[in-house]
């Protein structure tokens, strides 16, 4: 009789402290990202004021394109780590050594792999700054893989509070680096330095917060075997992570590419600011996608259905103060230059409402291990920009990337609430046809 009346209280009870936890983690989670573009908004102002537009479109290249290529060669492991990690029926001793082994594997190949195309980075991307430049952009391409695995496996680990920090670390490290660099160095060369010290910096201090939760302790042998899973699920997800990196970044590639780093540094400006929209869908998603691997799917399909419509409301609730003060905020903060930025972040902003929506249903599909169809999701988005980028762009210029990349949001959302909407159908015909059975 007592267990009977205290059940009932029990389950509201667990909803609330859930409900509590999840906030408290995607704040969390959120901070650590503010930090994160705090940092990175001040050492864009930096390198502004110091050389302009051009120099910011340097700051952008070589950021983003060693980042794109480390995302190929590690195949999706930062997306993957956090699930194999999180699963109680994995054997630890060996999943941990395998990811380390995989890292230092995609490492390598991201270094080797970026040499390899220096010749075509350098006629597309890096001819105004030199040759020296291009090749001297390999090392980020190297150092770059062990900051993003390292902060999937904080997230898999069970430590979602040094994940979320870790955040904030990669960015912040670079300022006071590049403080000192710029006491006798400009330049494209010193931006490079200061990212690849930042990125071991960075890495150092995720190893010593790994270390720490005894990640390293009691290793085995590395599984061949267990590799490939790894491997075979990273790369289903990888799929996703590339298409999301192009998405976001292909307007800018593409931008640079035809109107030059001039007219790239304005656009820059334009995204980072409108991206503060991203936040409490990145937030959530880095939250949920651990809990959903740990849950069963029908726990994660209900969780995931209530939190839709909360999440889109977040997102719009963001994105309308950054509507009001951008025209003022972008000229006062980056110069009178930057005042052409303002049109394309009214844009953006219209089309990144949406991603509190996409990051959480991207993290149910990790989660319940779907990791392909989340990716072919996020292929419609990609396609959409492509093609809308490839018309708009060269007439255009800013603005056209910004309607681009804002229609693929979009399209990218509709396309992953589909897929929501046919994994969970497929959840409750399941569960019809067990019933059917038992009775």
């Amino acid at each position: 009789m007592t267990g009977t009346r205290e059940s009932p209280a029990a389950a509201p009870d667990d909803a609330g402290r859930l409900r509590r936890r999840l906030l408290a983690l995607v704040a969390g989670n959120m901070a650590g990202r503010v930090g994160a573009l705090a940092s990175l908004g001040i050492a864009t102002i930096m390198v502004a004021r110091i050389g302009g537009p051009k120099l910011v479109g340097a700051f952008t290249l070589v950021r983003i394109l060693p980042g794109l290529l480390c995302q190929l060669s590690n195949g999706g492991l930062p997306g993957a780590a956090p699930y194999f990690l999180a699963r109680g029926e994995e054997d630890q001793s060996v999943v941990r050594p395998t990811l380390a082994w995989l890292t230092v594997a995609g490492a390598v190949a991201g270094g080797a792999g970026w040499l390899a195309l220096s010749p075509l980075m350098y006629v597309v991307f890096f001819k105004s700054f030199g040759i020296w430049v291009t090749l001297a952009a390999a090392v980020p391409s190297f150092t770059q893989g062990f900051v993003s695995v390292g902060k999937g496996l904080l997230q898999g680990t069970d430590d979602p509070h040094g994940a979320s920090l870790a955040i904030a670390v990669e960015e912040f490290v670079f300022l006071p680096i590049y403080l000192v660099i710029l006491t006798g160095w400009y330049g494209p060369g010193a931006l490079i330095t200061g990212l690849v010290l930042a990125d071991v910096a960075a890495a150092a201090w995720i190893a010593r917060r790994l270390a720490r939760r005894g990640f390293f302790a009691g290793w085995g042998r590395p599984d061949r075997r267990l590799g490939l899973r790894i491997t075979g699920y990273g790369f289903r997800g990888y799929a996703g992570q590339l298409i999301d990196l192009l998405q976001l970044r292909f307007d800018m590639a593409l931008l640079g590419a035809l109107a030059g780093p001039k007219v790239l540094g304005v656009y820059t400006v334009a995204s980072k600011f409108a991206e503060l929209v991203q936040l409490p869908g990145l937030a959530v998603n880095y939250v949920l996608y651990p809990d959903f691997a740990k849950e069963d799917r029908a726990t994660a399909t209900r969780r995931t259905a209530r939190l839709i419509l909360p999440a889109l409301a977040v997102s719009a609730a963001a994105a309308l103060p950054l509507a009001l003060i951008a025209g003022t905020a972008l000229p006062w903060v980056f110069g009178d230059v930057f005042g052409d930025a303002v049109v394309p972040t009214y844009i953006r902003l219209a089309g990144v409402v949406t991603f509190g929506v996409t990051g959480l249903v991207m993290a149910y599909l990790y989660g319940v291990g779907r990791p392909g169809a989340a990716s072919a999701g996020q292929g419609i988005g990609l396609a959409v920009v492509v093609v809308a980028g490839a018309l708009l762009i060269p007439a255009h210029g800013a603005t056209g990337a910004a309607i681009a990349t804002s229609v693929s949001f979009v399209a990218t959302t509709a396309a992953l609430l589909a897929w929501f909407r046919h994994v969970r159908d497929r959840e409750d015909g399941t569960d019809s046809r067990h019933v059917n059975d038992k009775g």
